[in-house]
């Protein structure tokens, strides 16, 4: 039966911004393109199959039998006997004689609405687009290629992990994307949340060609969101997952202007007779994504740190240390260093681009750092130094006044072995405020195994700090007299404590919460990103486990640290994902779960149980003792809020 209509209502309905173009689906079902965009008409649709109309144009499904052609001038998709000319390469006169007069501007046309596909034999009749949409178009499908790229290059599978069937089973919850700001979209994520509504692909359709359907946002995890298409209500049978960030996934009223058909999911599609009543009922008032959401998105993953760039970095031989490295890929952020002398280029070191451990040409000089100088006398050809307005900067301290001084006892984090806090003193005060921090009790005689914190570092704390927050403060190594006491310590050494005054002070409400699910760095191996999960929150300070293995492979990271990531930020970035160790063991053809936690404790054990006499042995003897690689000092240019108490 056809909807009847007063003009009033009409207008009402088309003065929805999001719905300008919907036409009833229970209107005529049977069109014919304009003479400007085909010569034939497209064949009538089943009267069966309920379709929305978009900007007066029926979107039809030829039979294929003649054979598919794709105009190399506009991009428009039509049957191959109806296009212009004996090569059938343009669909009308005038595309012919346009790409004719401009054929580079032509072949880029050609290709901005490609989708990496090839067409298929029953592909839908495209209208024409304007150039800007087609540029944007163009624009996607190039961040499409990129992203698949990088997929490809991930060396190992998930070994079949999947985020929302591990967050669902265990009613998880994920730390929202706001709490990471130097992830994509960690700063304008906006107010995306349960309910907004999203155009999609339905999956639930026998048609040959993509077609798509509006779901709603059911649960957040991440950067993935548990949908559910408009129709089903409070049915979950077909609900699935999808990342938002994703290259199918548009605000609502995509469809009306970028000419794709709207089509309900098979299952509903006998419940409603007028699909676009309900969907004006529906969506009247609701929130989608912002129009230029897929824009952002391709912004917010443009990385300034190209290859061949060269760095000074951590020597992760020793942590005291910095040598020059080169940018050999760079993925969602992160970098993986090659240390320049290395022949054969499998010396390198992962980080992000914001790590405190990486710096520009000059740094070690300026501050007065210690620095490994290279072998090669010059770069080689297309090698260039890293501007320096490119690195994460670092709180400007004033050090004219009372400052640290060097034997001032405090507490850090150990970079080689980042689940402990530890006693330490402050063995070097270097420019611009850096300071050089070495462990009590497990010190080298040449200083070695020291390595350099900021003043402002998240990862050093003021004396008290442990016991104030009840957190095990791990000893000197062979330091007897237990339980341990910092006043008694400091009277044994004859040391003072820094100042409390001098650490920063500052908490951001950063949003996590105990409990919160996210992807971290294993940052004893820190080309891993694993499953992980939020079990203390302390100030500003995170304890970080990694699912499936004991607590003891826990790491201390801030709040800020840019090692840690959203659910869905390996699945976004082309990046490999860890799957817990427990799944990991389940799925694994070649082993037990046993013989994998006896690989990982190898990784962490073996240079937690060297004595400190065999310790300073190796680290004099040079350059064949190896720290565990990619060990970090996790500073993140941040403070902490500590409440101390000062002894009068």
């Amino acid at each position: 039966m056809t909807e009847h209509s007063s003009p009033s209502e009409r207008q009402r309905r088309d003065s929805f911004g999001m719905f300008d173009g919907y036409d009833s689906c229970s209107e005529d079902t049977s069109s014919s393109s304009s003479s400007e965009e085909s010569e034939e008409e497209a064949a009538p649709l089943p009267s069966s199959l309920p379709i929305i109309k978009n900007n007066g144009q029926v979107y039809t499904y030829p039979d294929g039998k003649s054979g598919m052609a794709t105009c190399e001038m506009c991009g428009m998709v039509g049957v191959r006997d109806a296009f212009y000319s004996k090569t059938k390469r343009f669909c009308s006169v005038s595309c012919s004689r346009s790409y004719s007069s401009n054929s580079k501007k032509a072949s880029i046309l050609a290709r901005l609405q490609v989708t990496g596909k090839p067409p298929t034999k029953k592909a839908k009749v495209l209208q024409k687009q304007p150039l800007v949409a087609k540029l944007a178009a163009y624009a996607q499908y190039q961040a499409t290629l990129q992203n698949q790229a990088k997929t490809k290059s991930a060396a190992v599978s998930t070994e079949g992990f999947n985020w929302g069937n591990y967050i669902n089973s265990n009613s998880f919850i994920a730390a929202p994307v706001t709490c990471f700001k130097h992830a994509p979209m960690g700063t304008c994520w906006g107010d995306i949340s349960e309910n907004v509504r999203v155009e999609v692909p339905n999956t639930d359709c026998s048609l040959p060609t993509k077609v798509f359907w509006i779901a709603g946002i059911v649960k957040l995890a991440g950067y993935n969101a548990l949908l559910r298409y408009e129709g089903f209500e409070n049915d979950s049978g077909l609900d699935f997952w999808y990342s938002i960030c994703g290259s199918d996934i548009h605000p609502v009223g995509w469809c009306a202007a970028s000419g794709k058909p709207l089509v309900p999911p098979r299952t509903i599609q006998h419940k409603y007779t007028n699909w676009k009543a309900f969907l004006v009922k529906r969506l009247t008032g609701a929130k989608t994504l912002p129009p230029d959401f897929s824009q952002k998105v391709s912004e917010s993953m443009q990385y300034p740190f190209k290859p061949c760039m060269r760095v000074e970095v951590v020597d992760k031989r020793h942590l005291c240390r910095t040598r020059v490295a080169v940018v050999e890929s760079v993925i969602g952020g992160r970098l993986r260093l090659v240390y320049e002398e290395s022949e054969d280029r499998t010396d390198d070191f992962w980080c992000h681009m914001h790590s405190p451990l990486i710096h520009h040409i000059g740094w070690s000089r300026s501050i007065g750092h210690r620095f490994k100088r290279s072998d090669i006398t010059k770069k080689q050809d297309g090698h260039f130094d890293t501007p320096p307005h490119l690195f994460a900067k670092v709180k400007e301290v004033d050090q004219s006044g009372e400052w640290f001084k060097e034997g001032m006892k405090l507490e850090a984090i150990d970079p080689l072995n980042l689940s402990t806090i530890c006693v330490a003193t402050i063995r070097k005060v270097l420019a611009d405020g850096f300071l050089m921090i070495g462990i009590d009790g497990s010190e080298a005689a040449d200083g070695s195994d020291w390595f350099c914190y900021h003043a402002t570092s998240p990862s050093i704390f003021p004396v008290g700090f442990c016991e104030i927050n009840m957190i095990e403060l791990t000893p000197p190594r062979g330091y007897t007299k237990l339980p341990f006491k910092w006043f008694d310590y400091l009277r044994e050494t004859g040391s003072i404590a820094a100042p409390v005054k001098l650490f920063n002070k500052d908490v951001p409400n950063h949003g996590f919460r105990v409990g919160m699910k996210l992807e971290a760095v294993d940052l004893m191996e820190p080309r891993l990103i694993c499953v992980a999960t939020v079990t203390r929150i302390i100030h500003r300070l995170l304890r970080i486990h990694f699912d499936g293995w004991e607590e003891e492979y826990d790491q201390w990271v801030d709040c800020e640290s840019p090692d840690l990531y959203p659910v869905g930020w390996c699945q976004l970035t082309g990046y490999q994902l860890q799957p817990p160790a427990s799944q990991s063991s389940r799925e694994s053809q070649s082993g037990s779960s046993k013989q994998k936690k006896k690989t990982k404790s190898q990784q962490y054990k073996g240079h937690k149980k060297m004595t400190t006499l065999q310790l300073k042995e190796e680290l004099i003897d040079g350059e064949d003792y190896s720290f565990l690689q990619g060990a970090s000092d996790q500073e993140s240019n941040g403070s902490a809020n500590f409440y101390i108490k000062q002894e009068p």
